[in-house]
């Protein structure tokens, strides 16, 4: 809208997502005096489902940032205002520009369609002061939100990773580290190897805090609401597997070696993938949603297989979308795809939208087997422990095996018990043997 007697344009928190009702400013690129173009993000926003950068619509001179960093606007909320560009004619309202020339102000507000051109960051504020002979501080968002939550100042971090990129575990280890022990002292080697528990921090008057208290916000305060309502209105039932997949390790071994996964990650949980589109293929039922609304069960003809993914800012289960209908090279890349985009912090609502069907990896932490929570709106969930050597009775003599346990939880008001288990027996036969693809092909 237009407001004659300011004569700014008002750029508003859009919904970069499907409904969502707020985000939280991460990062402001620009400073009131700064002037922007068209398709130039100004701002990086954290919404319930991603980390995203916003473009602003129209050219001009940044006059006023109405929100902190830190801060959660409301969609729909004014976050910068930009005075315009035409018509400068040094008028009482205008703003000056970093030149020292004064700029008209008109109000308006729109999208317009640019390329998203990124401003480099500027130096000044906590998290990107240049460290002594370092230069700018060099750090992707999620690791900066990391650093603002622990409250680690980066410029005193000792960057690990390439070209000088400061990590995850860097802001770990500063946050955790503790003074060296005074000359003369000693300590048992195994203890001075553990981590250090996070110092308590000391308030104004000096009285040591005994505990710290963490806003509840954007995707953990998403993840929260969202597995309280699954628990609560999908009746769960959890089945378990466990299964030699000595084959299924076999075959790994042998796909890191084939030119044609050249350049891409063969792990396990690729392999669990397949079996669980041929599973599903099988038995279609476990591919399906409740729609409460109308009284319907829809079944789905196309699987967009979730991964949950466990990132600095919290669970996100971004999903390949038509995973039924890739090559299993085109799923090792499209696995590569998501699981580079969930660290880099790069993940998009669009990613996170519409699943089907989940897996969930507990095995990396080197957990068996557990119940997870259905992800909203899907039938089922397959949780994959372990993998490890065990004793196993094969071919009539007890040899160690790598074995694993499977665990499914889904929705017995669409799934009962014999698809449920039918289902999970099918996911543990392929990864028994893996040749069982063709077979069912």
């Amino acid at each position: 809208m237009t407001d004659t007697a300011t004569r700014l344009r008002e750029f508003r928190m859009p919904d970069v997502g499907e409904g969502l009702t707020e985000a939280e400013i991460l990062t402001w690129y620009v400073r009131p005096g700064d002037r922007v173009t068209d398709g130039q993000v100004v701002c990086e926003i954290e919404t319930a489902k991603a980390v995203v950068e916003l473009p602003v619509p129209f050219d001009g001179v940044v006059h006023r940032l109405c929100f902190e960093e830190g801060d959660t606007a409301a969609v729909g909320a004014v976050i910068i205002t930009v005075a315009d560009d035409a018509g400068a004619d040094g008028g009482p309202d205008a703003v000056p520009d970093p030149a020292g020339r004064r700029e008209p102000v008109l109000v308006g507000y729109g999208v317009a369609a640019g390329t998203s051109r990124r401003r480099p960051r500027r130096p000044g504020g906590p998290h990107n002061r240049p460290g002594p002979g370092e230069g700018r501080v060099r750090a992707k968002p999620p690791v900066r939100k990391l650093a603002k939550d622990l409250g680690v100042d980066l410029t005193t971090v000792s960057p690990s990773g390439p070209n000088g990129v400061i990590t995850r575990e860097d802001v770990h280890a500063a946050a955790h580290a503790v003074p060296a022990a005074p000359a003369g002292s000693s300590a048992d080697g195994a203890e001075a190897a553990r981590p250090a528990a996070p110092a308590p921090s000391a308030t104004a008057e000096g009285v040591w805090e005994r505990e710290t208290r963490i806003p509840v916000k954007g995707v953990r305060k998403a993840t929260a609401a969202a597995v309280t309502a699954s628990a609560f209105r999908a009746p769960h039932v959890t089945e378990f597997v466990t299964v030699d997949v000595s084959r299924t390790m076999k075959l790994v071994r042998e796909l890191r070696d084939d030119p044609g996964f050249a350049g891409r990650r063969v792990t396990p949980l690729l392999l669990v993938a397949r079996a669980v589109l041929a599973a599903v293929a099988r038995n279609p039922g476990v591919n399906a949603a409740w729609d409460d609304a109308a009284q319907e069960i829809v079944l789905k003809h196309y699987v967009n297989l979730g991964i949950a993914a466990a990132t600095p800012r919290g669970l996100l289960v971004p999903n390949i979308k038509n995973a039924q209908a890739l090559p299993l090279v085109g799923l090792a890349e499209a696995l590569d795809g998501l699981v580079d985009a969930a660290r880099a912090g790069r993940t998009s609502p669009s990613d996170l939208a519409g699943g089907t069907l989940t897996l969930t990896n507990i095995g990396v932490f080197g957990i068996d087997a557990g119940t997870p929570i259905l992800n909203p709106g899907e039938a089922a969930i397959l949780a994959v422990g372990a993998i490890g050597a065990r004793p196993w009775v094969h071919k009539g003599k007890v040899k160690p095996r790598q074995v694993v346990t499977l665990a499914l939880s889904f929705d017995h008001r669409l799934i009962d018990g014999e698809l449920g288990s039918r289902f999970l027996a099918d996911v543990a036969a392929v990864l028994e043997r893996p040749d069982r693809t063709i077979a069912w092909s």
